[in-house]
């Protein structure tokens, strides 16, 4: 939640150290940015985790991949929607012929 650890300083240096409460005015000036930083890092850090898992269970299509961020062929979440779901009813009509 963003503002929480402020939150926390604040109450934490009111109870222990109440004259190092006016420093926590620097802090929020400063806080917006590193915000912003901790989400650009979170978001690349998903990005990286969600292509290196994806390769490392052989679900990422490489030539398609090169193709999108070539710009050759359009970004279309509704082939990646479709192609999941044509996987799980691929799934479960093996499952039931095997039945």
């Amino acid at each position: 939640m963003t503002g929480a650890g402020l939150a926390t300083l604040a109450a934490g240096l009111q109870a222990h150290k109440p004259e190092l409460l006016g420093g926590v005015g620097i802090i929020v000036g400063i806080d917006r940015f590193m915000s912003e930083a901790r989400a650009l890092t979170n978001f690349t850090g998903n990005a990286v985790a969600t292509v290196l898992i994806g390769t490392w269970m052989k679900e990422i299509d490489g030539e398609q991949v090169e193709r999108v961020l070539s710009g050759d062929e359009p970004f279309d979440e509704q082939t990646m929607i479709a192609h999941h779901h044509d996987v799980a009813e691929t799934k479960t009509e093996a499952v039931r012929a095997a039945v």
